[in-house]
């Protein structure tokens, strides 16, 4: 029972003698369930869930959630069942536990698509109960503590994965206390050179500093007492990792970003806020350009605080964060702050629970079943990526949407119908057109119609699930008469001067049969209820005939080099970055256009299979040589004295760039060196690896980025 004793000390501080007793029998039968079994580290399994358990009590979660974080590995890694947990516990708890358990008793193709249903199946479960998701996060973050007992590579995935999914998941509740751990923990795993180098760094620079944030402490409750303002202030340094982005974004040193601190003023009400907000600008110097008011504008997670930039009197940027005690409790807590199950939770925050519920829902609503697992990881990973926007309805409600979003996504956020009715637009009292990128403070007027008349062009621009899912489900119901004459107009939209009649028989017949349809009329019926884009068969149809050819001046107005897509919004995939010269296959997600891989990319392993989800492209090799594009090289290399110099020396000379260097040092004084260079095309990169081979101190060098690489054509243009 040494183990519990931790745990029950703080059970015992704000739960009942029933409540403690029921989390006690779980700890016993996760105890009996787990015995004999060791962690990595050769501790007791039964540490980990316990360790599980106390981190949700220190947000003094219910005793419900406390008893499924001690049993949440009970059904993964024993015998045990949901029913016996319904029978030994309640239903509440088996579903708990049931949410936060992957899939590992099914088959997957591969890791990653095992990792994509995995997350998948527990959004899904979180969007019906939030624990699920807080007890996911607890457990990563005692997984992140005690990552150092795995292999290098493992250690690296996990870290990669908890800075894709988990670290934006934990900001959108709010949870900026595990969100911090999080960063720094995966930072650590992935980066631990700089981590340690960075470490080093601050705490040599910290004993001027501390003697720093504890004089403008004592200068702002000097002020605030002056006129009877009763406040908490409190100062700190950055975190780690925070520093470390801060650095990569400026580009700048160390001691530069250093001179930034975060103090923050707790009052009592609201109103005193800005009070002491007037105060602290008439104290020191404000910076107004930093100035941002999320009382009044609250982010999706319900944080709330007023954030200024200062130049104190010794010429150094702070910033501080005023808020009351409440919003200072949601602010540390987040969703957990105001959580429903927790006695005299109260309707305070029912409303930002329900937005976020409904957030987390849009992401896992796909448009159907078959909908490839790693493209919908992908796009779950792009929203929980987009930084957000705040926009007005003409009566002044904040509507909060993803960057990218359109008047047509706004028009969804609102109603259903309304985002069905949609015709028009006015931002900021002007008409716009509806694919239009709205903007953080716009005003935001939707005109609408009578009838209910989703178009399904709009699939090609709406950044939201919400949206997406809501037109294709109209689309859906329209008859076969209503699907084939819309289809043939956003077909002819698409082809833009090129005339169906000038599409050869020989193309459309490719199409119906990769499609597996039986006509032309099955084509357009399945462009029409949005089941195809129109742009990528567009492509498809025109792309493969030779007679026809884009004008100079379409040419020169491209802002791609992929052909056909003009006027489209192009990303490329940062898994495997693909450059000109590779075969590349393309796909749809919101916020990002087409998306862009290498066919051997893992992500979109099997593309062949599902030709309704992907588009064969191509590169338009009369703009070979006039872009820039990322990609990743790994280089084993001996230290020795100037190679790093040489190395740099020699792609700078091959008119490359060098955007981002990480180093390990491994064993024999080598060194693994991860670049990141931009390059013209492969060509180019072939030039550069067969100058950087030729250095004495190269042991090896191959191109990173795609998982399955393909080095024997890269090898092939370097001989």
């Amino acid at each position: 029972m040494s183990i519990f004793q931790s745990l029950n000390d703080s059970i015992q501080s704000y739960l009942s003698p029933q409540q403690c007793e029921f989390i006690e029998r779980a700890y016993e039968y996760a105890y009996i369930a787990h015995d004999g079994v060791k962690r990595a580290s050769g501790e007791p399994y039964i540490t980990h869930p316990v360790a599980v358990a106390e981190i949700l009590a220190s947000m003094k979660l219910d005793h419900e959630a406390l008893a499924a974080a001690l049993l949440h590995d009970v059904l993964e890694d024993t015998d045990t069942t949901h029913q016996q947990l319904v029978d030994a516990f309640n239903i509440s708890v088996a579903d708990l536990v049931e949410g936060v358990t992957k899939l590992d008793k099914v088959n997957f193709k591969n890791r990653e698509q095992a990792q994509a249903e995995n997350i998948r199946k527990m959004l899904i479960a979180m969007s019906k109960d939030f624990r699920v998701m807080l007890i996911k996060l607890a457990d990563r973050v005692h997984n992140m503590r005690t990552l150092g007992s795995l292999r290098l590579d493992k250690r690296r995935r996990i870290a990669k994965e908890t800075f894709e999914i988990f670290t934006p998941i934990a900001d959108r509740l709010g949870l900026h206390h595990l969100k911090n751990e999080l960063e720094q923990l995966a930072f650590k795993a992935q980066n631990s050179a700089r981590y340690y180098v960075l470490q080093d760094a601050i705490t040599k620079a910290r004993g001027n500093r501390k003697n720093f944030i504890l004089g403008i402490c004592d200068e702002i409750s000097t002020k605030l007492d002056s006129i009877n303002i009763e406040a908490t202030v409190l100062g700190r340094e950055k975190h780690l990792f925070s520093l470390y982005k801060k650095m990569q974004k400026k580009g700048c040193q160390f001691h530069d970003v250093m001179d930034v601190y975060a103090f923050r003023i707790v009052v009592k009400d609201l109103d005193t806020c800005y009070r002491v907000l007037g105060q602290m600008h008439h104290l020191y110097q404000p910076k107004l350009q930093y100035f941002k008011d999320y009382i009044a504008i609250p982010k999706a997670n319900s944080y709330q605080s007023l954030h200024t930039t200062l130049i104190t009197h010794h010429g150094v940027n702070i910033e501080i964060q005023i808020r009351t005690e409440d919003m200072d409790a949601v602010a540390k807590q987040g969703i957990a702050a105001h959580w429903s199950y927790k006695e005299g939770g109260g309707n305070t925050n029912i409303t930002a629970q329900l937005q976020t519920r409904n957030w987390f829902q849009g992401l896992t609503e796909q448009e159907d079943n078959t909908t490839n697992s790693l493209v919908m990881l992908e796009n779950i990973k792009q929203e929980l990526g987009n930084n957000e926007i705040h926009v007005l309805t003409p009566q002044g409600k904040i509507i909060v949407l993803p960057s990218h979003a359109t008047a047509v996504d706004f028009a969804y956020a609102l109603h259903t119908t309304i985002g069905h009715r949609c015709t028009g637009v006015k931002i900021d009292k002007e008409f716009a057109l509806l694919s239009e990128k709205l903007e953080s403070g716009q005003m935001i007027e939707i005109i609408t119609g009578k009838e209910e008349k989703p178009c399904a062009d709009w699939l090609n621009f709406v950044a939201t699930h919400k949206a997406r899912q809501n037109i294709r489900q109209y689309l859906k119901q329209l008859s076969r008469e209503q699907a084939i004459p819309e289809g043939r107009r956003l077909l002819k939209l698409a082809l833009n001067q090129t005339n169906l009649t000038d599409i050869s028989q020989q193309n459309i017949d490719k199409v119906l049969e990769d499609y597996h349809l039986a006509d032309f009329n099955g084509l357009l019926h399945e462009i029409g209820t949005g089941k195809l884009l129109s742009i990528l068969i567009a492509r498809r149809l025109r792309g493969n005939a030779g007679e026809l050819t884009e004008s100079k001046l379409k040419q020169q107005n491209r802002q791609s080099a992929i052909k056909g897509t003009e006027n489209m919004m192009i990303s490329y995939a940062n898994c495997c970055k693909p450059l000109p010269g590779d075969q590349i296959v393309a796909h749809t997600s919101s916020g990002k256009g087409l998306v862009v891989h290498s066919t051997d990319c893992h992500n979109v392993s099997g593309f062949k299979n599902e030709l309704d989800k992907y588009i064969p492209v191509e590169w338009d090799m009369d703009f070979m040589n006039q872009y820039e594009y990322s990609t990743d090289l790994n280089i084993m290399m001996v230290n020795h004295k100037a190679g790093l110099a040489q190395l740099f020396n020699i792609i700078s000379k091959m008119n490359a760039n060098v955007e981002d260097l990480q180093t390990t040092e491994l064993p024999d004084h080598v060194y693994s060196i991860n670049l990141t260079l931009t390059v013209l095309n492969r060509i180019h990169l072939s030039r550069v690896i067969r100058k950087i081979k030729k250095l004495e101190s190269v042991q090896s060098i191959k191109r990173s980025s795609n998982k399955r690489l393909n080095d024997r054509r890269m090898n092939n243009e370097e001989n």
